[in-house]
């Protein structure tokens, strides 16, 4: 049971915006003991095979530091190629920001998204989906103010949660040790309008019943909701 907050009750929730003062936009978001430095960059180079399609592109790029942890882990660019799990949630936040990008408007630019975990205590990919929005939204804002694009391309706010059962209990947030011991564990990634983008989910101890199923999305919104509210105010100012 958790002792400093309710089991439906987001972890402090804290970003900062415009962190990096070299990149186009980013943010560090905290998320409890998860702090994930979010930057956006500006590439005029598309991928080769969407030349002459007239529109832009955004991926995402993701890594843990060394002491993110407790044991330090050896960078990946040292043993010589990333792992699996780094592969696939890079690309969950690509596609994360893609699913809310027009980006027939984004034409002729890609923006990288470079999500760096400083300090792990669970949930590092839901923290850097909720991140890396606000550091591209900023990126969008920078290059409007530049009159390198003419509108806002994205056509909706985005975020992702984690949220697990526990004894039979659901949990939204999870720390690192919550998630150890889940029976049942999923990141939603869903937007301000309530759709659905993408769920990660999987049972080890117990398998999933519909009712956690819809328990866990029912509480993933209303935390979707707040972290929402959150990158408003942040992106308000």
């Amino acid at each position: 049971m958790r002792k400093n907050r309710k089991i439906n009750e987001l972890r402090k929730i804290e970003i900062i915006p415009n962190f990096s003062p070299n990149a186009e936009g980013s943010c560090l978001i905290k998320c409890g003991e998860t702090h994930v430095l979010c930057n956006a960059s500006v590439d005029e180079n598309i991928p080769r095979w969407l030349k002459g399609q007239d529109r832009g592109w955004i991926t995402a790029e993701y890594g843990m530091l060394p002491r993110s942890t407790l044991d330090r882990m050896n960078r990946e660019s040292k043993l010589g190629k990333q792992s699996g799990r780094t592969q696939e949630i890079q690309r969950l936040i690509g596609r994360s920001l893609r699913s809310v990008t027009d980006l027939y408007k984004l034409k002729n630019y890609q923006v990288i998204i470079d999500c760096d975990v400083l300090q792990a205590d669970g949930g590092t990919r839901t923290a850097a989906i909720t991140g890396a929005f606000v550091a591209l939204k900023l990126c969008i804002n920078k290059l409007i103010e530049q009159k390198k694009i003419k509108s806002d391309p994205i056509t909706e706010s985005l975020a992702a949660i984690s949220c697990g059962v526990i004894e039979n209990e659901t949990y939204l947030d999870l720390d690192y040790s919550e998630d150890l011991g889940a029976e049942v564990d999923a990141n939603f990634v869903i937007t301000e309008n309530e759709k659905l983008v993408e769920i990660q989910m999987t049972s080890e101890e117990k398998l999933c019943s519909e009712d956690n199923f819809q328990q866990m999305l029912t509480i993933a919104k209303v935390g979707i909701k707040q972290l929402i509210e959150i990158q408003k105010e942040i992106l308000s100012k």
